[in-house]
C-alpha cells in the first residue's frame, strides 16, 4: 500500500487574490440582481414539478404494503456491507483484497490514484458505489408499475449522482490537495465561477474553456455557400475537392436540437468535409434558430418547407432528379416522415437511398426519457410553450445534461467550482453550448404524436392531410446505431428496421450519441459491428455480428458505392446550376444566438 506525501502548503499571490476577490464581488452582485428579478417575474416551468413527488409517494406506499420485499433487500444489503468491512479489514492487515464495489466502465469520477491508494478514500468510494448499486437494485425489483419505477429510478440516480464524494471539497482528494497547495485560492475562484453562473440566470453550470473557436474559421469551415433560404432553413452547398463526383447529390438533414455544425467541427473531425472528399456533392440543411415568429411551425412545415424544399433546391442546383438522403437523430425521424409522405404522393423516386443515423421510429420503449413524457408534464410543457412560442436552448441543454449528469453537470462542478480550473478547448463542447430553440407547435405535435402517442410506426401521423405509412417506403435504407447511445438506444433503433417496406441494412457503431457519430477514419477509434442477417432480436444480431476496428464511415460509404457504381460526373462548382451562391458557409442562420 502506497501513501502519497502530504501536499506542500502555499500562500497565494496577493495580486491574484485581489483580482479574484474583485471578480467574486462583481459576480455576487450580478447573482443577487438576477435572483431578485427571477423571484419577482414568475414564469411557466417546462415540466410538472409534482410528478416525481407523486411517484415517490406511490413508490413508498407500494413498498410499505410489501414488507417482505423490504426485508429481503435489507438482508442482501447487510451481506454487501459485511463484505465491504471484511475487505477493508484485510487491506488494513496488508493483504490483497478484491473491492466490494468498483466504478462502472466509463465512470471517470474516481480516476485519481488516491481513490485506490489511500484507505480512507478507497472506503468512501466503495461505500458510495455500494449504496448507489443497492438503491438501483431495490428500485428495479420494487412492486410498482413501470412508469413509477422509471420516475423513481431517475430521481434516485439524480440524488446519488449529486451525493458522490467527488462533489465535496473535504471528500475529494484532488480538491483537498489543490486547496492546500493554492492556499484556498481554488475555492475562492470556484465560488466566483458559481456566482457568475447564477448571474446568467440559465440554471446551467458553465463549462469554462479557452474561446479558441470561430464559426467559418476553424469550426464550420468547410468551403461552400448558401444556395437557398426560406424562413425555416438555409441550404448550404459545399465546394468539391475531387475532379469527378457522384452523379447523385447528397442531402444531409441534421436534428433541430443544437446547430448543424456538429457534423462540421474542426476539419480533421468534419463528417461533411469527409463526404466531400469522397466525391459527393454535399448539401446540408442549417435550421433557423426560432423566435416568436416561428411559433406555429409544426411537423408539416419541417417536412414540406424543410426537407422537401431542400430536395427541390438540390434538384435545381444540380439538375439531378434524385438524391441520397443522410440524416441524424430527430433529423432522421423527419427524413422517415418525408420518405413516407413522398411514397404516398408519388415522389418516392426522388430519394435513391436513405441513411438514418441514431434515429428512432418506434418510441414504445424510451427508457429514462419516458420520465419527461407523462401527461401532466406535457400539459406543463404546453403552458411553457404557449407563453414563449418556443423552447429555450438552455432548457433543452438542462434536459440533456440531467440524463448524463456525471459527464455534463458534476464533472464541471468539480472542475470549475471546486478546483477553479478551466477546461481544455473542445470543439464538441463549444458546439454543445451553442444551443438552438425549437418552435412551440413542432414540439407539441412531436411530443404528443411521436413521443407519447408513438403513432409514427403504425400510420397514425399525418403530414398535410396525408397519412404516413412507413411500410410504403421501398427506398433502400441504411440504419446506423451507436452502441452506447443514451438518446437513441441501439436496440430500439434496431427494432425500427422492421417497419420499413424496402431493403434495410443495419450497422452498429461504437461509443455514444455524439462521439460515435463524429468518428473520422484517421482517428481509428471505437470500432463497429456488421451482420447481413436480420433476426428479430437485437441481441441475436449482435451475437453473430463481425466486430471491426476503426470508423464505420468507410463501411457505410461502401454500401453507398455499391448502389452508385461508377456513376460519376464532372465536379460541380457551387452556384453553377440554377441556384446561385449566396452567403459563404456556414451561412447566417447558424450565427443567430438569442
Amino acid at each position: 500500500m502506497t501513501v502519497s506525501p502530504p501536499p506542500v502548503p502555499q500562500l497565494p499571490d496577493p495580486t491574484v487574490v485581489a483580482e479574484t476577490l474583485t471578480a467574486l464581488m462583481h459576480n455576487a452582485a450580478a447573482a443577487v440582481r438576477t435572483t431578485m428579478v427571477q423571484a419577482t417575474t414568475p414564469q411557466a416551468l417546462p415540466y410538472d414539478p409534482t410528478t416525481l413527488t407523486r411517484a415517490m409517494i406511490d413508490f413508498n406506499t407500494a413498498v410499505m404494503m410489501r414488507p417482505a420485499a423490504l426485508f429481503e433487500a435489507q438482508t442482501r444489503n447487510w451481506n454487501d456491507w459485511t463484505a465491504l468491512w471484511r475487505t477493508m479489514g484485510e487491506r488494513a492487515l496488508g493483504q490483497e483484497a478484491a473491492p466490494a464495489a468498483a466504478p462502472a466502465r466509463g465512470d471517470r469520477r474516481f480516476a485519481d490514484p488516491a481513490w485506490s491508494d489511500e484507505p480512507v478514500y478507497d472506503y468512501l468510494k466503495q461505500a458510495y458505489l455500494l449504496a448507489a448499486r443497492q438503491l438501483q437494485d431495490f428500485v428495479a425489483s420494487a412492486p410498482v408499475d413501470d412508469a413509477t419505477r422509471a420516475q423513481v429510478d431517475f430521481a434516485s440516480r439524480q440524488m446519488m449522482n449529486a451525493l458522490a464524494p467527488t462533489n465535496f471539497p473535504h471528500t475529494n482528494p484532488q480538491v483537498a490537495r489543490r486547496t492546500i497547495e493554492s492556499g484556498g485560492l481554488n475555492l475562492m475562484t470556484g465560488l466566483s465561477n458559481l456566482l457568475e453562473d447564477i448571474g446568467k440566470g440559465q440554471g446551467l453550470v458553465g463549462r469554462r474553456a479557452p474561446n479558441d473557436f470561430e464559426l467559418g474559421v476553424n469550426v464550420a469551415a468547410t468551403p461552400g455557400a448558401v444556395v437557398f433560404r426560406n424562413d425555416l432553413m438555409e441550404l448550404i452547398q459545399y465546394a468539391p475537392t475531387t475532379d469527378k463526383v457522384y452523379r447523385r447529390p447528397l442531402l444531409f438533414v441534421p436534428p433541430l436540437v443544437n446547430k448543424y455544425y456538429l457534423f462540421d467541427l474542426t476539419p480533421k473531425a468534419s463528417y461533411l468535409k469527409w463526404l466531400v472528399d469522397q466525391g459527393h456533392t454535399v448539401f446540408v440543411i442549417s435550421w433557423a434558430n426560432p423566435d416568436e415568429s416561428h411559433a406555429d411551425n409544426g411537423m408539416d412545415a419541417y417536412v414540406k418547407d424543410g426537407v422537401i424544399a431542400a430536395l427541390d433546391a438540390v434538384e435545381l442546383a444540380t439538375g439531378e432528379p434524385d438524391a441520397d438522403l443522410v440524416s441524424y437523430c430527430l433529423g432522421g425521424t423527419l427524413s422517415a416522415m418525408t420518405l413516407a409522405y413522398l411514397a404516398k404522393t408519388g415522389g418516392a423516386d426522388r430519394i435513391a437511398s436513405a441513411t438514418l443515423i441514431a434515429t428512432l421510429v418506434d418510441f414504445g420503449d424510451m427508457g429514462e426519457w419516458s420520465v419527461f413524457t407523462g401527461e401532466d408534464d406535457l400539459r406543463a410543457f404546453d403552458r411553457y410553450l404557449d407563453e414563449k412560442g418556443y423552447v429555450e436552448a438552455h432548457d433543452l441543454t438542462k434536459l440533456f445534461s440531467a440524463v448524463r449528469a456525471n459527464d455534463l453537470i458534476w464533472s464541471s462542478v468539480v472542475n470549475h467550482y471546486l478546483l477553479g480550473d478551466d477546461a481544455r478547448a473542445s470543439d464538441l463542447l463549444w458546439w454543445f453550448d451553442d444551443g438552438s430553440r425549437i418552435p412551440a407547435r413542432m414540439l407539441k405535435e412531436y411530443g404528443r404524436q411521436i413521443l407519447r402517442g408513438n403513432r409514427l410506426k403504425d400510420g397514425g401521423v399525418e403530414i398535410d392531410g396525408v397519412a404516413l405509412d412507413l411500410k410504403t417506403i421501398e427506398t433502400p435504407v441504411m440504419i446506423v446505431a451507436l452502441k452506447d447511445d443514451h438518446v437513441s438506444a441501439w436496440k430500439n433503433t434496431y427494432a425500427g428496421r422492421r417497419f420499413f417496406g424496402g431493403p434495410t441494412r443495419f450497422l452498429l457503431g461504437g461509443s455514444g450519441h455524439n462521439a460515435g457519430m463524429i468518428n473520422p477514419p484517421a482517428a481509428n477509434k471505437h470500432g463497429y459491428w456488421t451482420n447481413d442477417e436480420a433476426p428479430v432480436d437485437a441481441d441475436a444480431w449482435l451475437a453473430r455480428a463481425e466486430q471491426k476496428t476503426g470508423s464505420w464511415w468507410p463501411e457505410w460509404q461502401g454500401w453507398l458505392d455499391a448502389a452508385a457504381a461508377d456513376d460519376k460526373v464532372k465536379a460541380r462548382k457551387v452556384g453553377s446550376g440554377k441556384l446561385k451562391a449566396g452567403a459563404a458557409a456556414p451561412g447566417t442562420y447558424v450565427r443567430v444566438r438569442h
